[in-house]
Order: C-alpha cells, then sequence, then structure tokens
C-alpha cells in the first residue's frame, strides 16, 4: 500500500518511479546502471530480504557520493543520526503525499553537496 502511494505521488509529481522489490534488487538496480536514477526513496524497514533501507542509501552513495535519498519511517527519527547519509531526507509516516514530492525535489534542486 505504501508503495502505491508513493508511486503515485512521484508520477503525479512528475517523475518515473521504478520499483524494488526487495533491498537486494534495489542494489542490484543502482549497481546495473549507475547514471540512470536521479534519487532514492526508500522505507527502513522493507519487508521482504535481507537489506534495508539504511544499506540501500549507503549503498547509492558509494555509487554517487551525493546522489539524493529520501529515507521513510513509521518508527520514529531515533536511528537517523547514526544511520542516515549526508544530504539526506527523513520522512516520518505517515506523511502526506506533497511532503514526499517537496522531498525530492528539493534534494534534486539543492545539486551534489558532498560533506
Amino acid at each position: 500500500m505504501v508503495q502505491d502511494i508513493v508511486r503515485d505521488a512521484l508520477n503525479e509529481g512528475g517523475f518515473g518511479v521504478v520499483i524494488a522489490a526487495s533491498g537486494e534488487e534495489a542494489v542490484e538496480l543502482l549497481e546495473a546502471d549507475e547514471t540512470k536514477y536521479r534519487a532514492l526513496v526508500t522505507d527502513i524497514k522493507l519487508g521482504q530480504g535481507r537489506i534495508q533501507g539504511w544499506e540501500i542509501a549507503k549503498r547509492a552513495r558509494e555509487i554517487d557520493p551525493a546522489f539524493p535519498a529520501v529515507c521513510m519511517t513509521g518508527d520514529g527519527a531515533d536511528d537517523w543520526a547514526a544511520n542516515g547519509v549526508p544530504n539526506s531526507k527523513l520522512l516520518t509516516k505517515p506523511f502526506a503525499p506533497a511532503q514526499l514530492v517537496t522531498a525530492v525535489s528539493q534534494l534534486l534542486n539543492a545539486g551534489p553537496t558532498v560533506t
């Protein structure tokens, strides 16, 4: 259900969307075509596979140190300081679809910033 909301919000915001069924698939997609994707939107806790959202964001940053990442969580932001990647956004569920579109747009418009 969350995937449907995310996909619909981003499509309505003018973004193309690729959905991965697991963290492993997300990492494979990112590594297979390093220039195809412009941003990552991931839930922190994924139901399938061993790789969770924090790891996907870290892998994306290994490919490109300025890769925009939006992480979503329903558990609160307690682990954000330890696990979040720099120059990214954290959305705590529930959030409005417009907040997601705004977060992605802000990261893309900010351009590459490496810390």
